[in-house]
């Protein structure tokens, strides 16, 4: 009796011990996949929000060192006024991350105001499509006749078509080039229609068109009544940081914010700002749509 019972045991033990390798091989195997792949994938992110901001130009070495030199410079001129150490060290450590807010700020407007134009586009495409041109010849017409905030990037679609002859790499530098959520959709259908064909295409861009005007009424009505939290998350941590700086203009609060107790006061304020400033952003900002055909 005791024979099958340790027989059972260990089978029992080998099945669960293979379960639990088996969950757990996911997060053990890949771990240097996605080490390697992380910078990448950082570097693709920092690209795409430079090239929606409108910076398409500007390399991310450049963006680095601008970025730091900010930050220094901002730095010095605190501790210069307030001679506090960690109070100079948060203003530049904040200060830092202004071009990268600014580029998000860009794009985002950028992105707001191409909800409004995506639709016409697609109305200009479709009248090229109707008319009889063939896919590419609707698509470079664009260049000229459709909305002017569009018209450099299917300029590039354009030149590249003509170089190439092939409409998957053109269709692949626009979207590099505009960096939109949006328009990689209409692009994808458009690339899906030129590689199985059929004759629904003007139907199913009428169908889009008709979606992305509804999409960006409601979102406009809903970021309009949410602003107000938003604005109220600024004004809540910037104040804050306002009167300390004014009081680390006296001698005697520098002096006890040079401290030990002092610096980790300040570190933990500025710890608790980004979180909290984080949060009430996640609470009153529709999310931002991603791009999953990029």
């Amino acid at each position: 009796m005791t024979t099958p019972i340790v027989a059972l045991a260990l089978a029992l033990g080998l099945a669960l011990g293979l379960g639990a390798l088996l969950a757990a091989s996911p997060f053990l195997w890949p771990r240097r996949e996605r080490a390697a792949s992380a910078p990448s994938r950082l570097v693709r992110v920092v690209r795409d929000r430079l090239t929606a901001g409108g910076l398409h130009s500007v390399g991310i070495p450049a963006f680095v060192v601008v970025s730091i030199v900010v930050g220094l410079a901002v730095g010095t001129v605190v501790f210069a006024v307030a001679p506090v150490v960690p109070l100079g060290t948060a203003a530049a450590l904040s200060a830092a991350l202004v071009p990268w807010l600014v580029v998000s700020v860009r794009a985002r407007q950028r992105r707001v105001a191409n909800r409004t134009v995506w639709p016409d586009l697609v109305d200009h495409l479709v009248s090229a499509v109707r008319s009889g041109l063939a896919l590419p010849d609707s698509v470079s017409t664009l260049a000229r006749t459709g909305p002017a905030e569009s018209r450099a990037a299917f300029g590039v679609f354009e030149s590249s078509y003509r170089t190439t002859g092939n409409f998957a790499t053109s269709v692949d530098e626009v979207k590099a080039r505009l960096a939109d959520p949006v328009a990689d959709r209409v692009l994808e259908t458009l690339r899906m229609s030129r590689e199985v064909g059929g004759s629904e295409l003007t139907t199913v861009l009428r169908s889009l068109a008709s979606y992305l005007r509804q999409e960006a009424a409601i979102r406009a009505e809903v970021e309009a009544r949410q602003s107000w939290v938003v604005n109220a998350a600024r004004l809540g941590v910037a104040a804050p940081w306002i009167v300390l700086g004014l009081l680390a203009t006296r001698p005697e609060a520098a002096m006890a914010y040079n401290t030990p107790p002092g610096a980790a006061i300040i570190i933990g304020g500025l710890a608790v700002s980004i979180v909290a400033y984080r949060i009430m952003v996640a609470i009153g900002r529709l999310p931002e749509e991603r791009r999953w055909f990029a």
